[in-house]
């Protein structure tokens, strides 16, 4: 007698595509393969991370999925599976600074991409942070921070080109495209006043 082939939501697929969800983000360029899964049985995979409190955000243009805390349902009470990451405010600006980047990519409308060399990172961020006669150490503070937004997953270093980064498009899912000019606007406001606190 012919057996028939096993269906694609076997626990064999299933299993494994929450566990990846469940350690970070999956990317299309990752796994072809475990990625045409995930868009087969993402009904599926959202019914089970509900329950959770949960909630999955694929985005197919972009090639990447996640796992996101969801807002809670009145008298619904659950502990957070995904922690709040607090940023240091250079941080928190470098993100909004590399967001800023790829909004202004995407208006452009030709090349998506968004490539950029290390030393522009820091001309980025540096004129939001006080003057400092020690420019050593104020490049040196700023590559810190260029390397926790890598460790966050926002930075991919370029194989064999020293210095250079893609931001990841990634981003766009953690901040706000309409509120960028407020945010900037804050920004900016905060540097004014920390420049004059620095001269008094």
């Amino acid at each position: 007698m012919k057996q028939s082939t096993p269906p694609t939501d076997t626990a064999d697929t299933f299993g494994p595509l929450l566990i990846g969800l469940m350690k970070g983000v999956q990317w299309r360029e990752d796994d072809e393969r475990r990625w045409q899964q995930l868009l087969t049985l993402q009904a599926r995979v959202r019914d089970h991370v509900d329950v959770l409190g949960l909630t999955l955000e694929v985005d197919e243009a972009e090639g990447y999925a996640l796992l996101r805390q969801r807002p809670l349902e009145e008298g619904e009470e659950l502990p957070r599976l995904i922690p709040r990451r607090p940023l240091s405010y250079p941080v928190s600006l470098l993100l909004v600074l590399l967001r800023k980047k790829l909004a202004e990519a995407d208006a452009g409308g030709a090349d998506r991409r968004v490539v950029l060399r290390r030393d522009d990172i820091i001309e980025l961020v540096r004129h939001f942070l006080p003057d400092t006669t020690n420019e050593a150490r104020l490049v040196d503070q700023i590559a810190a921070h260029i390397n926790k937004v890598k460790e966050l997953g926002f930075l991919r270093p370029l194989k064999g080109r020293d210095g250079e980064y893609e931001v990841v498009r990634l981003l766009k899912t953690f901040v706000d495209a309409q509120k960028l000019e407020e945010l900037l606007a804050t920004y900016r406001a905060h540097a004014t006043t920390a420049g004059k606190d620095a001269a008094s």
